[in-house]
């Protein structure tokens, strides 16, 4: 079992790298301002940092049996935990933008889900992958 909390913790936060970098790399592209989302972070350490070992506590969710055999699938089910958290708590609560961030644009909620999707595809892959001998 810590073997498996290794690989999880360790997936997940790989997943909050890409999840990070995707996030970034669409602000500094103008991709999210394009379509009216006030989402361009800055690139540096005190940014990047919670969001890798964020990423890597989600990677808890790993443990649930959830549509093993289809890992498309299970990242899309297994991000939806970070997204409701992001939309329902962080926005409206610490960031005081809305619920679902709407106050940042209206599409911010559907970026929310294509980045944890990001997170998500990286966990379940690199633990798939982790996983075999």
């Amino acid at each position: 079992m810590l073997q498996n909390a290794m690989r999880y913790f360790g997936a997940g936060a790989a997943g909050g790298l890409m999840n990070s970098v995707a996030l970034w790399a669409f602000g500094t592209l103008g991709i999210t301002a394009a379509l009216g989302v006030s989402i361009a972070p800055h690139w540096s350490p005190h940014w990047l940092y919670p969001r890798i070992v964020w990423g890597g506590i989600w990677g808890v969710l790993l443990f649930l049996p959830v549509l093993n055999s289809r890992p498309f699938a299970r990242a899309f089910v297994l991000s939806l935990g970070p997204t409701v958290v992001q939309c329902f708590v962080v926005f409206p609560f610490k960031a005081h933008k809305g619920i679902g961030g709407v106050e940042l644009g209206l599409l911010t909620p559907l970026f929310v889900v294509f980045f944890n999707y990001v997170w998500g595809l990286t966990a379940v892959l690199l633990a798939q992958a982790g996983g075999r001998r």
